[in-house]
Formats: structure tokens, C-alpha cells, sequence
């Protein structure tokens, strides 16, 4: 090895050591600290966006063809099971119902009608809904439903927005 690629080696391992996780190397030449994927220009990030509650102000502007127009032409057929839409689908279905996803927890929606609000939870088994007693409507406590993901969306759909 020469000295200019054991300096560059060296430099390498520093930088790899401060700002990644240290994973085992299947190569055993190479230093454990050595991330045991390749560094390159080509690498992608991820970016995870959060949505909240819009504004008054953002509702009345007209937003260009937004990316979840494209998932909403995605969806399935009304009568499939849940579990046949894949999870961008069912994000822009709920936003398209009203709902918005909470801040905290990304698998938690809110919706808020006139005479009802709820919370929907995406659960690995089943889709939960409590309606909420401290919105509109006289419920005298939290009441929960739950649905399998075996359901249509038109029929979790309609008992759903059908309300408490």
C-alpha cells in the first residue's frame, strides 16, 4: 500500500468513524470503523414529510397538482380490502377525507366535522377511530371502533364518516 492511499485510507476511516454508526465489515481489511457500504456522490436521502392542519389562509390558495393527486389516482378499487392499498394510498385518501396527520405521531389522523371530531390510528392489525368527547356532538365519553384491514375502504369509509 502506498503512502497516498494509506493516507487517504486513514483520512477516510476518521471521517467514517465521526459521522456513522460503527456496523460490522464483511471486509475483514478494511477498519471495523469503516461503514460496510460504499461512500458516494450517488447516495440518496430520505426525506419524510410531515403534514398538519392547513391554515385558513393556505386552504384558499390554489395549489398546483399536489404529489398526492398521483396516489389518489393509485387507489384501488372501492369494494378491495384495505390491505390492498399500499400506505402512501391510504395517506391521500384520508387527506382527501378531511383528515390530517398529527405532528407527534405519524400514524395518528385528525379530522375535525362539524358535528364530530375523531382520531384515526393506523395500527399494524387494525384501524382504530376514537371519536372525541371534547368536540361538537354530546358524547358523554371517548368512543372507540375498530375495523380490520380485511374491510373495503368504501366500508370502513362510510362507518367511519358516519360518525359515532
Amino acid at each position: 500500500m502506498s503512502a497516498i492511499s494509506l493516507t487517504k485510507f486513514i483520512v477516510f476511516s476518521s471521517i467514517a468513524s465521526s459521522t456513522f454508526p460503527k456496523y460490522p465489515t464483511p471486509y475483514p481489511s478494511l477498519s471495523p470503523k469503516c461503514p460496510p457500504y460504499p461512500l458516494t456522490h450517488s447516495s440518496r436521502k430520505i426525506s419524510v414529510s410531515v403534514f398538519s392542519k392547513p391554515s385558513e389562509a393556505e386552504e384558499d390558495e390554489e395549489l398546483p397538482s399536489a404529489p398526492e393527486d398521483e396516489w389518489l389516482k393509485k387507489l384501488p378499487d372501492k369494494k378491495k380490502p384495505l390491505y390492498a392499498h399500499s400506505l402512501p394510498c391510504i395517506e391521500a385518501w384520508l387527506r382527501n377525507l378531511g383528515f390530517y396527520q398529527s405532528k407527534e405521531d405519524r400514524a395518528v389522523w385528525l379530522v375535525e366535522k362539524p358535528e364530530w371530531h375523531a382520531q384515526l390510528s393506523l395500527d399494524i392489525t387494525d384501524l382504530y377511530v376514537r371519536y372525541l368527547k371534547t368536540g361538537p356532538g354530546n358524547l358523554e365519553k371517548d368512543m372507540e371502533r375498530r375495523f380490520s384491514y380485511a374491510l373495503s375502504r368504501e366500508d370502513i369509509e362510510n362507518a367511519v364518516l358516519g360518525g359515532p
